[in-house]
């Protein structure tokens, strides 16, 4: 699985939302708003020029441009850090702050349903745009998953 495909399991909406949760100061303190202003073609990075270029980052990632997923995917990741830091608590998965060691062996913990169980548990807490986004995102990371996880329940965008 590419990170343009978890996107795009999100739909057009859900990815806009994730977009929309993107926080330039998160940006900063994470040293990642150059990089993805770069990536945007946009002389300022704001909250409204992401909104605006939305569609086009659609355009990008259904075409399979996997540096500007990976750029955009740090961003929604840093940006919603609350959400990772609670959904590997709740999982049990070590970790240090939300990053976790690249070599972490997990399916002892990430055992089959995993994600489901997540999604259900933190639903009503996080967007689930977000939440599905970062729970494809782990299971590419530490289970290498060939596919993208869609809840029993459509996610709200």
């Amino acid at each position: 699985m590419k990170l343009t495909d978890i996107f795009l399991a999100l739909g057009e909406n859900g990815f806009r939302e994730v977009v929309r949760s993107i926080s330039i100061g998160k940006l900063r303190t994470y040293q990642v708003y150059e990089r993805l202003k770069t990536r945007a073609h946009l002389p300022k990075l704001n909250v409204e020029g992401l909104r605006k270029v939305a569609p086009r980052f659609w355009q990008r990632i259904s075409e399979g441009d996997e540096e500007l997923a990976a750029d955009l995917a740090q961003g929604v990741l840093v940006s919603n850090l609350e959400m990772v830091v609670e959904t590997l608590d709740h999982l049990g998965v070590p970790h240090n702050a939300g990053f976790f060691e690249k070599d972490l062996d997990a399916s002892n913990i990430l055992t089959e349903g995993w994600q489901q169980r997540a999604y259900d548990e933190l639903k009503g807490k996080y967007r689930g745009p977000a939440l599905v986004f970062y729970l494809n995102h782990l299971a590419m990371e530490v289970t290498k998953a060939d596919k993208p996880f869609t809840p029993s329940e459509p996610a709200d965008v």
